[in-house]
């Protein structure tokens, strides 16, 4: 890696850092549609088994730390998120991985709700590239992007001597990277249909492979309650022996109330009502899912003081966020057809039934039209347009609009993400709403403009002061 000179600003430490990361991108982020399942897994094993054999090499740092794992198809990252900010409240030295990243890397890197510097980060990379320098010159094959990105986490962790790290799952869990961690609690908090070419196209399929992350000894947490991918994880428990903790709606909790401001709702366990400041109904399951992870965790010994302080004191960008009022501007980064109806079930409490503009775009992976099918009855005019990733290749925004056109009368094409948050926004009274979904990575497009990377990265935090007075 290049050089830094002293003092270098942080945008100039990070993007030099950046350039090698990307520089071990080689190829499409997943297989092609038509690869046969088999030839999937048994590229997966053999990522598994690299991933394993480097981080031996490197000293086992994953070892140096306890470990919570979360996965599932829908809200692991705010479980994550919940579920971190109890254990630092409880006074944890925590730990919080989450994949993918809005706007800043060092978003994966997280420890007692501060973002690695640009510098620290720069530093990780440098260290770590130098060590990979030395794995292959041993003769071993090269690290992938993602294998690299695995490894600097848990590196991050046992140097920052955190006492638990809190990981999401990236795709799917038995054969994900993250998969090489021996936690103590697990969750699984929901089953779609996402991710189908790696993960199969049935719910008992996509289960098998989110049921991968429960090892023997562990206790696993759920808030699936469809019968068949729940028969899985049950399973899956039996066989490893762990203890499986279910939750469901109704009985293990119950939601009070979701708006602008949060979501109530009442855990059966104590009888306690808890309040968290994440919007949507979802997010009762996920902040009961992490109560119970955190209980696990501590084997009961967490007070609901704590518990509540917690939740009060998480946040979670980007997952129905708002950034402005006047008009509203929700940011939220649904990005399958469970995640927006997720989304719509949810808008009008959230909006206050307001007119809405959408900004809507998606990645080529997507199953697009199911999820502007579930979006376009409570959106008045929608700008389609492309989010701008690495790599990763978008639907084209003409695209897009053409079949939005089929459920929206009042469709706009505007291809480049901020272009297009301006052009709703002009097209938005101020007394409407806006709302941008259909990807994380959109997401991160258009929030840079209330907050921008610069002072993200200056400033250590996803929410840094704004000069704007927005």
């Amino acid at each position: 890696m290049q050089e830094l000179t002293q003092p270098a600003p942080a945008r100039a430490i990070y993007d030099a850092a950046e350039r090698y990361i990307f520089s071990l991108i080689t190829g499409p982020p997943t297989p092609a549609a038509e690869t046969p399942p088999e030839v999937i897994r048994e590229r997966a094993l053999e990522r598994l088994d690299r991933m394993r054999a480097f981080l031996d090499f490197l000293g086992r740092p994953q070892d140096q730390f306890r470990a919570i794992h979360i996965g599932g198809t829908s809200g692991k990252g705010s479980t994550a998120a919940l579920t971190a900010a109890i254990l630092t409240e409880a006074g944890y030295r925590t730990g919080l991985h989450v994949s993918p990243y809005l706007q800043v890397a060092t978003e994966k890197l997280v420890v007692d709700n501060r973002l690695a510097s640009a510098r620290r980060y720069h530093e990780l990379v440098e260290q770590l590239a130098e060590r990979v320098a030395a794995w292959i010159g041993s003769g071993q094959p090269p690290i992938s992007y993602g294998e690299f990105w695995v490894a600097l986490t848990f590196l991050y962790f046992a140097e920052e001597a955190v006492d638990v790290g809190v990981v999401e799952v990236g795709a799917g869990g038995r054969f994900d990277l993250t998969n090489v961690i021996a936690p103590e609690v697990v969750a699984i908090t929901s089953i779609g249909l996402d991710h189908v070419v790696t993960l199969g196209n049935t719910l008992a399929e996509i289960a098998w492979h989110k049921a991968g992350i429960i090892k023997p000894g562990t206790t696993a947490v759920t808030a699936v309650t469809e019968s068949e991918p729940l028969d899985v994880i049950r399973a899956e428990a039996d066989a490893t022996g762990a203890r499986l903790i279910e939750l469901r709606a109704g009985d293990s909790y119950y939601l009070e109330s979701t708006d602008a401001s949060g979501t109530r709702f009442v855990d059966h366990a104590s009888g306690e009502t808890f309040a968290a400041p994440l919007a949507g109904a979802f997010q009762a399951s996920n902040a009961a899912t992490a109560i119970a992870l955190a209980r696990a965790f501590t084997g009961g010994s967490i007070d609901n003081a704590t518990i509540r302080r917690g939740l009060a004191s998480a946040r979670f960008p980007g997952r129905m966020e708002i950034v402005q009022q006047a008009p509203l501007v929700l940011l939220d980064g649904a990005h399958n057809p469970q995640k927006v109806a997720g989304l719509a079930a949810d808008l009008g409490q959230i909006t206050g039934h307001r007119r809405t503009v959408a900004v809507f775009g998606v990645l080529d992976t997507k199953n697009y039209t199911d999820m502007l099918a579930e979006l376009a009855p409570h959106v008045d005019v929608l700008v389609a347009t492309s989010p701008l990733v690495y790599a990763k290749p978008a639907v084209p925004a003409a695209e897009v609009a053409e079949h939005a056109r089929a459920f929206i009368d009042d469709v706009h094409v505007e291809p480049e993400p901020l272009k297009a948050i301006e052009r709703a926004l002009q097209l938005a009274a101020e007394s409407d709403a806006v709302v941008v979904t259909g990807s994380l990575y959109l997401i991160g497009n258009v929030r840079e403009r209330w907050f921008p990377t610069e002072a993200i990265l200056s400033q250590g935090t996803m929410w840094p002061q704004r000069s704007n007075g927005q």
